[in-house]
């Protein structure tokens, strides 16, 4: 992604100010919707948007528990499941019947997966094993395409990127809370929406489409031979032709005239 992105965006989302970990984070993103055929720009608003309100503004993966004032954004495994355990013993989550995340399969990654069975389909959905090594989640692209591919099919909610057209009339769209893609109703459709607009004007500024991608591209491969036809001899063989044809010309004009 161009300068004129991340002006815009450091600008208006991130507070004049960017930790190279956001900009890492952001690109990522940004690739893996190229990647994944993500080419709605207000789609890949909304990504970003989603991504920044799960991360506390880190754009890249965390692990549940941690809190946008935690210095340390990738605590130990044991270190999340002691805090998991002692807030389910103090009744702080009272949603939770069975501890998910003593097995270790408690939230990861920059839209947190939770259960071993979720780990299990996202990674087939990504080609990754997330079953034998969940912390891969944590790592910046797999991460990343687990935002994007989740989004786009609907894997975290049932709700997905398509099923919210985002028409020229931004407010009209973001009415129908497309928060509901990664949460459901949390109450905070609207602040997501104001990221979400902001991440938009700053992809608009930037001109921003699934073919500008983040690093520069590579040169183009010469354009493929056109097919051999019965009027386009080509090759060896082709050339042996015309020779032949050439000879037959010569031979009927001194026998034959013109």
């Amino acid at each position: 992604m161009n300068s004129a992105f991340f002006d815009a965006v450091r600008a208006s989302v991130f507070g004049g100010r960017m930790t190279q970990a956001q900009v890492d984070g952001t690109i990522a993103l940004l690739e893996a919707g190229k990647r994944y055929g993500v080419t709605d720009r207000h789609h890949m608003a909304n990504v970003l948007a989603q991504v920044f309100h799960e991360t506390g503004q880190n754009m890249l993966g965390i692990k549940e528990t941690v809190m946008p004032s935690h210095k340390d954004k990738n605590p130990s495994d044991a270190e999340v499941i002691r805090r998991l355990d002692r807030a389910f013993a103090a009744g702080q989550l009272p949603w939770v019947k069975t501890p998910y995340w003593r097995q270790g399969w408690f939230g990861r990654g920059p839209i947190m997966l939770t259960h071993e069975n979720n780990y299990r389909k996202m990674g087939k959905a990504i080609g990754v094993d997330l079953v034998a090594n969940p912390n891969l989640a944590m790592d910046r692209n797999i991460g990343a395409s687990i935002a994007v591919v989740g989004m786009r099919d609907g894997m975290f909610t049932g709700r997905k990127l398509s099923d919210y057209a985002f028409p020229g009339a931004l407010d009209a769209a973001v009415a129908s809370n497309p928060r509901r893609i990664v949460n459901g109703q949390d109450g905070t459709d609207k602040l997501v929406a104001d990221y979400h607009r902001k991440f938009h004007a700053a992809l608009t500024h930037a001109g921003w489409s699934v073919a500008s991608p983040a690093q520069p591209s590579k040169p183009k491969p010469a354009p493929a031979p056109s097919p051999i036809t019965p009027e386009q001899p080509n090759g060896s063989a082709g050339a042996a032709l015309a020779i032949i044809a050439a000879i037959l010309a010569a031979v009927s004009y001194f026998i034959f005239g013109r």
